[in-house]
Formats: C-alpha cells, sequence, structure tokens
C-alpha cells in the first residue's frame, strides 16, 4: 500500500514558517506583507478560493486587500484597477482571480500585472525566469507539488519524471521545476502514442490533465512516486457528490510507493504557495534576504 503524502501537514508548517517570517518581517524592518486578491464576476468557485485566500492570508499576519468587480466589468476598468496596485507600495502581491468573463482578455490582464508582483508566476517574464534558471516567482500548484516531493524524495536528480498535462499553469511549469533538479522529463498529453507506457516509466508520476481518475494503477510504474493535481467532483452515492483526482486512487495505491490524497494533497499547498510567494515578493522589493524552504 503507497505512503499517503500529506499536503494537508505540509500546507499547515509552511503556513507556519511564513508566519514566523512575517512576525521577524515586521520586527526587524517594520515591514508587513500585503496581499491583493481581485475577484470579477459571481462565479461561486472562486468566490470561495479568494474567501479562503484572504482568510488565510490574514492569519498568516499579512494585510489582504480584496477588489470585487461586477461581472460586467470591462478590460479597462480591471487594468486601471491593476495599474493602481503595481503603484502602491503596500501591495507586494496581486492575484487576478481565474477564470475572468469573456469581455476580458485574460493574457493582456495577467502580463498588466508588475512581474515582481505576480505571486501567481503566470506573467511572460516570469515564465522566462522560471524557463531558464533566473530567481522569480513560481506558479503555487507546480511550486506546492515540487515541495511535496522534495519532502517525500529529498534528491531528485536523475530521476525520469512524467508529467501528463501541458497547461501553462501546472504542466509546463512542473516540468521546468522538474527539469532544474535534474530530472529527466517528459511532457505527456492528449496526443502522446502509449500514454500508459511513457507513465509506466515515470519514477515521478504528475497527474494534471483535470480528466477524473484517468490515470489507473496499471499506468505506474511499481514503487513510483505519485503527485494527483486534479480536483474533479463528480457524482457518488445517493445523488451526492464528491472529489476525486486525475488518478484512480483505488488501483493506484496498491501499486505506488507513495500518493497524494484527493482531497488533501496538492490542494492545500497551493494557498500556501501564494502566501510564501508574497512574502518573496515583498522581501525582495526591499531588498531583504529571502528563505522559507
Amino acid at each position: 500500500m503507497a505512503k499517503k503524502i500529506d499536503g494537508k501537514a505540509s500546507a499547515q508548517g509552511l503556513r507556519e514558517r511564513v508566519g514566523e517570517a512575517v512576525s521577524a518581517l515586521q520586527r526587524d524592518h517594520g515591514l508587513t506583507p500585503g496581499l491583493a486578491v481581485v475577484l470579477v464576476g459571481e462565479d461561486p468557485a472562486s468566490q470561495v478560493y479568494v474567501r479562503n485566500k484572504g482568510k488565510q492570508t490574514l492569519e498568516a499576519g499579512m494585510n489582504s486587500y480584496e477588489h470585487k468587480l461586477s461581472e460586467t466589468t470591462g478590460q479597462e476598468e480591471l487594468l486601471a484597477l491593476i495599474a493602481e496596485l503595481n503603484s502602491d507600495p503596500g501591495v507586494h502581491g496581486i492575484l487576478v482571480q481565474l477564470p475572468l468573463p469573456a469581455q476580458i482578455d485574460a493574457h493582456a490582464v495577467i502580463n498588466a500585472i508588475d512581474p515582481d508582483k505576480d505571486v501567481d508566476g503566470f506573467h511572460l517574464i516570469n515564465v522566462g525566469r522560471l524557463a531558464t534558471g533566473a530567481p522569480g516567482l513560481v506558479p503555487c500548484t507546480p511550486l506546492g507539488c515540487m515541495m511535496l516531493l522534495k519532502d517525500e524524495l529529498k534528491d531528485l536528480s536523475g530521476k525520469n519524471a512524467v508529467v501528463v498535462g501541458r497547461s501553462n499553469i501546472v504542466g509546463k511549469p512542473m516540468s521546468a521545476l522538474l527539469l532544474a533538479e535534474s530530472c529527466t522529463v517528459t511532457t505527456a498529453h492528449s496526443r502522446t502514442q502509449d500514454l500508459p507506457g511513457v507513465c509506466r516509466e515515470a519514477d515521478i508520476l504528475v497527474a494534471a490533465v483535470g480528466r477524473p481518475q484517468m490515470v489507473p494503477g496499471d499506468w505506474i510504474k511499481p514503487g513510483a512516486t505519485v503527485i494527483d493535481v486534479g480536483i474533479n467532483r463528480v457524482e457518488g452515492a445517493e445523488g451526492k457528490t464528491r472529489l476525486v483526482g486525475d488518478v484512480d486512487h483505488a488501483s493506484a495505491e496498491a501499486v505506488a510507493g507513495a500518493i497524494t490524497p484527493v482531497p488533501g494533497g496538492v490542494g492545500p499547498m497551493t494557498i500556501a504557495c501564494l502566501l510564501r510567494n508574497t512574502v518573496q515578493a515583498a522581501c525582495a522589493a526591499n531588498g531583504i534576504a529571502f528563505d522559507l524552504d
């Protein structure tokens, strides 16, 4: 039976380290990191995410600034708000909650954020920094995955890693992070020939495709470490819904060496890494050494 990689416990530890770092910044530098979150529209899932982000930001001792705009907000209005936040010295991190309404170009909005305040790590400059090994802000979900992998495996050098999924939010940055750790990396996707065979070669398998239970146990190399990024809501017993990952856990647990559960695996690490990135941005803006890892 595979060992469970406890994302809840790891996230709690990271949040505690963030809180200690914030206390030290306030004590030694009179600096309180500030995170601004912008929500456009009434998407229920986005509202929950924003509420959780604000709550955890305050719990870590940071300043939280929430900007809620209507579903009909135009792109120019949103860009004007971002320009204000870019120039506000009390705001160190800016996050625009995705998805955005159809009338707004998400790429234009993301790239209007000051890259040094882009705590989501989606700005083209931060993408380039990650790809070339330069210091910068890294997308939160892949960063959380990497922290879980390092906690579990310590040294990733030389391992075969397969990332199933090529999104800009998870798949591509995950591959870049694994490459930076000297893994041999394959980025697989829906058109990969013999996807099961490719997955079976992986010492590290990261599933990030958004398809419920797509990866069965017989795609997994015995003893492999499996990171399941998927969060899919499916119908369960008695008409109730339940959360499942991109991996079929029932069959995978019998084969893998270690695996993240869903829920309670990668998910909790995402917001914890957002808080971490905000502290990193605040330190960088004020020329203060940063070390939270």
